[in-house]
Parts: C-alpha cells; sequence; structure tokens
C-alpha cells in the first residue's frame, strides 16, 4: 500500500510539473532601445536576467550616444547583422574594458540580439548582432543581451553584404539609439 502511495504521489508530482513550468514568472523585463536606423526603427527589449553586465554596458553606450552614427558593417544573408563598430570595420569597440561571458540555456532564433566578440568568450565590448533565423550553433556560445519586439521587417531591408564575411560597402547605420522603458 505504502509502494501504490509513493508511485501515485511520485506520478501526481509528474503531472504537476510541466503545469507549473508553463506557470513560472515570465523573464525580468529590463529597458529597451530603439535603433533609429537609415532602414526605420528596431526596438529590441534588453535581457538583463540572462546579461546583466552586458545589458549595463549596451544601456551605459546608449546613454553616452556611441550607437549614434555606426553602422551595419557586417549583414549576412540568411544568417545576422551585425553594429557597434565606429570604425565599421568589425575590430573596433568602446573605450571600456572588455566583458566576460554571460551565456545562458536561451536559444538564438530569428530576432535575438546577441554579443559580437573576437576569440575568447571574454572579449565582448560593444559589437552585437540580431538574427536573420535560427542560429543553434551559436547557443552556450555567444552572450544573449535580448530580443527585437518591433521592427524585424527594418532588420530585413538592411543592405546585404557581398564581401569577405559579410561586409557592406556603403552600409546601412543607426542614426540614433535611445532607451525607454524601465532601466532595469
Amino acid at each position: 500500500m505504502k509502494l501504490l502511495l509513493a508511485l501515485a504521489f511520485a506520478f501526481g508530482l509528474a503531472a504537476v510539473a510541466p503545469a507549473a513550468a508553463q506557470t513560472a514568472a515570465p523573464a525580468k523585463a529590463g529597458p529597451s532601445i530603439v535603433l533609429e536606423t537609415t532602414k526605420g526603427a528596431v526596438t529590441i527589449r534588453l535581457r538583463p536576467d540572462l546579461a546583466p553586465k552586458h545589458v549595463e554596458r549596451i544601456v551605459r553606450l546608449v546613454n553616452e550616444k556611441f550607437y549614434d552614427g555606426v553602422p551595419f558593417h557586417r549583414v549576412i544573408a540568411g544568417f545576422m547583422a551585425q553594429t557597434g563598430d565606429p570604425t565599421g570595420t568589425g575590430s573596433g569597440g568602446s573605450k571600456y574594458p572588455d566583458v566576460a561571458a554571460e551565456f545562458s540555456k536561451e536559444s538564438f532564433k530569428r530576432g535575438v540580439v546577441g554579443m559580437a566578440r573576437a576569440g575568447s568568450p571574454d572579449s565582448a565590448n560593444s559589437q552585437f548582432f540580431i538574427c536573420f533565423a535560427a542560429s543553434p550553433w551559436l547557443d552556450g556560445q555567444y552572450t544573449i543581451v535580448g530580443e527585437v519586439t518591433q521592427g524585424m521587417d527594418v532588420v530585413d531591408k538592411l543592405k546585404k553584404g557581398s564581401g569577405e564575411g559579410g561586409m557592406v560597402s556603403s552600409p546601412d547605420k543607426v542614426t540614433s539609439a535611445r532607451l525607454v522603458g524601465a532601466a532595469g
């Protein structure tokens, strides 16, 4: 009888666990940034719950107007659009030190925003990219900082690169970036 009760209890927990997972608290709502681009506006909801130090860096750079006038220097059709390098070469960054990786279990899918970096996982600085499509090979390898909530149609219109590594000649630009919503 005790075995039957134990099995019934275990089965009951197993049946309730998925429902509990579905009603878990939503991800912490972070601030959003609006990128005004040469093609239109893109709104990105930042995820301080996933990458607090990276989000703090982006917010700081937005507040300092760092991203204003910065090109989408690398845009690969079907993969991603990258910005955040004022030199437009892919090797530039901010005056601040690099940020250590903050990997999560979230997946890179269409509209997800991740931090670009060099070979070292701890080399992200100011550059970020927006995925055009699911990119599972990035999962657990790059830091996710947010997701586009409005304007993916604008991202889709960005001029694509045809050169080495998706580098774009005469690229579209972030004309201005601003913070909206809570400061996280």
